[in-house]
This record gives C-alpha cells, structure tokens and sequence, in this order.
C-alpha cells in the first residue's frame, strides 16, 4: 500500500496550457506537458505517445463542436495529479444543445521526467449528444 499526500493548489501553466491548446483547436505546444511515450486512457480511448493523443484529440474535437475546459479543483500529490472540473461542448450545429459534462482526470507524472505527464486517466461524459 502506498500512502499520498495532497494539496489544494491553482491549477499549473502546463495543464491551463494543455486545455487552451484543445479549446483553441491548436494543438500545439501546450502538449509539450506530455512525455514522448505517454499514455492516455480517456473514456474508452487507449491512445500511446504524445502524438498519437494529439491526433486524435484533434479527431475527436474536429467531430463537429467547440470545447471550453473549465478546471474547479486542482490536487497536486507530487507524482500524482488530480483535478475536477466541467467542458462546456457547443455543438457547431446549434440545434443540438450545449452540454456541460463533469470531468475528473488523473495525471501520472513521468519517473523518468518528472515535469511531464506519463501516464493520464481521464472520465468526461456524456458519451453523445
């Protein structure tokens, strides 16, 4: 068993910066957070290195609607990670609903570079529109 620590801090440049870059439909620097070989598990994604997660982020957000990341709580243990927050998903055809689903992601830092993500696990909904 291991036990971790928190404290409640602002959220980081580097993670404010890795949302801006998906708001912003960028995807540039701001993923520069990510080691090289990183893993993402978001939702049923199971992405590897940090261009594959960039890919298909973009993918994923190029599927017709804007995101607004918002981060309300932030826990920093050290190597470990947490915050809370809500995405607010405007769909481009605006028929359809603005939806603010709940998030909570975990980010692993690396061992070997530890000011970089290793591994991240992250939950958002809803799954549709």
């Amino acid at each position: 068993m291991k036990t971790m620590n928190f404290t409640k801090r602002e959220p980081p440049e580097w993670l404010l910066a890795f949302w801006k870059e998906i708001d912003d439909k960028t995807f540039g620097e701001g993923f520069d957070c990510l080691a090289q070989d990183a893993t993402c598990n978001l939702g049923v994604a199971d992405w590897k290195g940090r261009e594959t997660i960039r890919t298909n982020l973009r993918a994923f957000i190029d599927t017709g609607f804007s995101a607004l990341h918002d981060v309300t709580e932030y826990w920093d243990g050290g190597s470990l990670k947490i915050f809370r927050g809500t995405v607010t998903m405007t769909p481009d055809d605006e028929a359809q609903p603005v939806v603010r689903p709940v998030m909570t992601h975990f980010f692993y830092m690396d061992e070997r570079e530890p000011a970089k993500v290793g591994r991240w696990y992250g939950s958002v909904g809803p799954i549709a529109f």
